[in-house]
């Protein structure tokens, strides 16, 4: 694949803006809230199109399309029932205790709920699993550039993360989310087409259902037994290890998605985020599986075979390189840039501010003024960047990006959202408690991975092995936590206000009108996802 000269300027044009928005909001970062908070000021439709946003990244573009040619319509349980229903419960439920709380990350909320050594655990395992993911995007975008247009997969990662360097180190949160917003609609304009025009040769909906193994186009009626489904799961795998354990614990517990609720300008704003992001969320898969599905369809198998074997992720690049001419050749590219820098970019943010406020501050140099910490912020800002280099070279082992992740979210995520769960709802539960169930809770995973890579268990599928991981971390942190609790003197009602249930004031939102009320927009969220889970059953 060759690019234009007009494709090349498209290109440029991208970087240039995303650098000069950099620019731009550097003399607006004076304090450290500004620069990992946006100063708590971004209208509500900002910060919704941001949040999903920042998850419609190289997992999202490249990671779902390579899962739909792996996996088929099944990948479609990853929105409608892998995100939906938690979005709507971290809007609905949790972000009254996020933004009420006045906690600037998923950590410090911890710290006020527990202690600090719960604190600690989780900043740090939070902050490796986003330099990780991080890398994702690098090592996608390095995959993608290298095998369509030549280049330098070690280049392309050293110039993709300059440029996230660039314009994250100057204009901090804010400018991450308003080039989000730019990248949501780049990505949509820009692999919207190849949806269209790979389903047409396939023949339409009909024709590329017969060109596909069977079960490739069901979600729910082949989900009776693991051998009856491309994924190898049955229902209790993808309900309890996807619907619940991953989903919420994605969802309501990773502070890179969190924390672009927590920049919105009032409570209603904040509780409307991940609402108003959930609608667009509902039909990304129409614009990324269906993709992978016909590139599966149409394309030689003998085309996805990298260096010896199977590689879902080149469903997308060779459709890129089969559909578009020059000059929207550019725009595709441009998307894909896009996505993958919107994705680097959020786990980078994400990682500074965890850093510096639950590691940093709290364990290396407490009591510092303002100035130093948004100093730190930038430091860390540099160093985020420089370890998601390092992690894209480990995302070379992985022929899914998306087993990758969710590996990932099993030993983090999975336990985490026991612990939340418990904190929030049982005000019984003890600092002591949910450290431990929390820490061994990922240990937990950990052994189950050995476990897997040695044999001693095995698995259909990489995706069924992380379901049953997460469940499995998830299961042992709950049970420990709650027989650690038992044991141990529980705080005081006094000292939790505002971060049980129970005992925190909910928003009300009578003066509104019924359509501005965040339980409308939930309402109309659930009654289209439950039809389109209808249609696709």
């Amino acid at each position: 694949m060759h690019l234009s000269w007009i494709d090349y300027l498209i290109i440029a044009l991208y970087c240039a803006f995303v650098l000069g928005v950099g620019f731009k909001l550097k003399k607006s970062m004076k304090t450290s809230l500004d620069f990992f908070l946006s100063g708590r000021k971004i209208p509500a439709w900002i910060t919704g199109l941001a949040f999903i946003s920042a998850n419609l990244g190289a997992l999202e573009v490249m990671g779902m399309a390579a899962s739909g040619a792996e996996y088929g319509m099944l990948t479609c349980h990853f929105y409608w029932l892998g995100a939906i229903p938690a979005m709507l419960f971290v809007g609905l439920a949790m972000m009254p205790f996020y933004y009420g709380s006045r906690a600037k990350s998923v950590p410090e909320y911890l710290r006020l709920r527990f202690d600090e050594k719960t604190r600690g655990l989780n900043a740090i395992t939070f902050a490796v699993m986003t330099v990780l993911a991080s890398g994702i995007n690098l090592y996608a975008m390095a995959l993608l550039f290298k095998l369509i247009l030549g280049w330098s997969i070690h280049a392309t990662i050293l110039l993709s993360a300059i440029v996230v360097l660039i314009y994250t180190f100057l204009g901090g949160l804010t400018s991450s989310i308003y080039n989000e917003v730019l990248q949501f609609f780049l990505i949509v304009f820009g692999i919207f087409p190849l949806a269209v025009l790979s389903v047409m040769e396939a023949g339409g909906w009909h024709g590329m259902a017969a060109r596909l193994p069977a079960g490739f186009m069901n979600m729910w009626t082949n989900l009776g037994h693991a051998s009856s489904n491309p994924m190898g799961v049955d229902w209790f795998q993808m309900v309890a290890g996807l619907g619940f354990v991953l989903s919420f614990g994605y969802w309501c517990t990773d502070f890179l998605v969190v924390q672009r609720a927590l920049a919105a300008q009032d409570m209603n704003a904040a509780q409307k985020t991940p609402l108003i992001a959930a609608i667009p969320k509902m039909f990304i898969p129409f614009l990324v599986i269906i993709p992978g599905m016909a590139a599966w369809a149409i394309l030689p198998h003998a085309s996805f075979m990298v260096h010896g074997k199977m590689d879902y992720n080149m469903a997308l690049p060779l459709l890129l390189g089969r559909y578009y001419p020059a000059g929207m050749l550019g725009v595709g590219i441009t998307a894909l840039l896009a996505s993958f820098m919107s994705g680097m970019a959020g786990n980078v943010t994400a990682f500074n501010t965890v850093w510096t406020y639950d590691i940093y501050h709290s364990y290396i140099k407490p009591g510092q003024s303002d100035e130093h910490y948004l100093w730190m912020g930038k430091v860390a800002t540099v160093g985020g960047v420089l370890i998601s280099i390092a992690a894209a070279y480990v995302a070379l082992q992985f022929g899914n990006i998306m087993d990758y992740l969710q590996l990932i979210f099993s030993f983090v995520n999975a336990p985490l959202f026991a612990t939340f769960l418990l904190g929030m709802f049982w005000k019984r539960t003890t600092a002591n408690g949910a450290f431990w169930g929390l820490l061994w809770g990922s240990i937990a995973a950990g052994l189950h991975y050995f476990a897997t890579v040695h044999g001693w268990i095995s698995y259909r599928s990489v995706m069924a092995g992380n379901f049953d991981r997460a469940i499995f971390a998830w299961t042992t942190c709950f049970v420990l936590t709650i027989v650690i609790t038992l044991f141990t003197k529980p705080r005081k009602e006094s000292e939790l206000h505002g971060l049980v249930y129970s005992l925190t004031e909910k928003p009300t939102y009578r003066h509104l009108k019924l359509l501005q009320r965040p339980m409308t927009l939930a309402v109309i969220v659930i009654v289209i996802c439950v039809a389109l889970d209808w249609m696709f059953r």
